[in-house]
């Protein structure tokens, strides 16, 4: 008897813990379903300036309190949207990673608001041999003549930074901004301004020009006087000779005037004895 009891009891508390368990798994699913929503990540990788499509997107859970500022929580949202900057699988999709509503695809959507694009040729030296990628920043150098400056006693050649801290939006046709391998190339597209922009085609057009990769966390600008021979080999200028004086005017000559001869004057001659004077008048 007694141990058909304590059996009893036993199957009783075995079937209260399941039930406690079974209500308690409810009650914490029903907890996280109402402090989550879903939201729209990458399925694939997506390129810069690629057209998103439903094919690309996938929802996903993801909790309120953690939920990234600018996600879609409506798929429809992303249909023809284009991506301003690439996007890794399973990355959230975010509005600012996207061009503006009604923004063609291609390259054209990643240039900033009253930027323009412009394409330099460069060779395996002038593009800092292909470490020059998409998202870094480069000074532009030009080596060119100096303006006025021609001497037979003076070099007028001069190095000089004409523009700083420039973003290179795509080397060749290739605008990935995540592959950090080096590519030599022989074009390199730059963002600019349109005032950069005619600075850099005056640039390649007197001279030859240069990339001078940067740290992409270094903002100050600087302001050289450029690189010339004289500076490069730490020559002085020869001093400009100093302008001949000319010689003081020699002075005239005084020419006086004689004297007007006076008139002759009436005399008389006296003789007394052997003694003789003369008396004028």
């Amino acid at each position: 008897m007694r141990n058909t009891r304590a059996l009893m009891m036993m199957a009783i508390a075995v079937l209260l813990a399941f039930a406690a368990v079974i209500v308690a798994a409810r009650w914490i699913g029903a907890q996280i379903q109402g402090n989550s929503g879903k939201i729209a990540v990458a399925l694939v990788d997506i390129g810069l300036g690629a057209r998103i499509n439903p094919e690309m997107v996938r929802m996903v859970d993801w909790p309120t309190g953690a939920m990234p500022p600018g996600a879609f929580t409506d798929p429809k949202e992303l249909d023809s949207r284009v991506a301003r900057s690439s996007m890794q699988r399973g990355e959230p999709i975010m509005e600012g990673k996207l061009a503006p509503p009604g923004t063609k695809g291609g390259l054209s959507a990643v240039v900033a608001e009253g930027k323009r694009a412009i394409t330099v040729r460069v060779n395996d030296v002038v593009g800092v041999a292909g470490f020059a990628l998409p998202g870094n920043y480069v000074d532009i150098l030009v080596n060119t003549q100096e303006e006025g400056a021609k001497s037979p006693t003076r070099d007028s050649t001069i190095s000089k930074i004409v523009l700083e801290r420039i973003l290179v939006l795509a080397i060749a046709q290739e605008s990935n901004r995540d592959d950090t391998k080096p590519k030599v190339v022989n074009a390199v597209t730059l963002e600019v301004s349109p005032e950069q922009a005619e600075r850099l085609d005056l640039a390649r057009s007197v001279g030859s020009l240069s990339l001078v990769l940067r740290n992409q966390i270094d903002p100050d600008p600087v302001n050289t006087g450029g690189a010339t021979k004289a500076t490069l080999f730490n020559v002085q200028a020869p001093a400009a000779p100093a302008p001949k004086s000319e010689p003081a005017p020699r002075p005239r000559p005084v020419i006086r005037q004689a004297a007007a001869p006076r008139p002759p004057a009436d005399h008389v001659e006296i003789i007394k004895g052997l003694a003789r004077t003369t008396q004028q008048f």
